[in-house]
């Protein structure tokens, strides 16, 4: 098993920044591609930011240029900066990771962090 532990979320002014961190525990797996997922309240769970091992990145369409996301494979950590946030960002933030043992391929889900932006 992979232990994620999330980070970072809270409530934040429109306009400002966060900062979410994920730290997926020492495993024999192998950490594969990292991402955060975000689900509203009476919205379906949408995909944010995904990063390969090897640093590809993509993100859905309302949050380009304003979130980035980042890793550090040393640490098994990644990390989502959010810039310019607004109201619609409100969310439960997941981070997600696909690791592998051999052939066999795993995805593990941390238990979500609370991000509202609000005035």
């Amino acid at each position: 098993q992979v232990q994620l532990v999330e980070s970072g979320g809270g409530l934040v002014q429109p306009g400002g920044s966060l900062r979410l961190s994920c730290a997926a525990s020492e495993s024999s797996f192998y950490i594969n591609a990292m991402g955060w997922y975000r689900q509203a309240p009476g919205k379906q769970r949408e995909l944010v930011a995904r990063i390969t091992s090897g640093g590809s990145t993509n993100y859905v369409d309302s949050v380009k240029g304003r979130f980035t996301i980042s890793r550090d494979n040393a640490k098994n950590t990644v990390y989502l900066q959010m810039n310019s946030l607004s109201p619609a960002d409100t969310a439960v933030y997941h981070c997600d990771v696909e690791a592998s043992d051999g052939d066999v391929r795993y995805e593990f889900w941390g238990q979500g962090t609370q991000v509202t932006v609000s005035s």
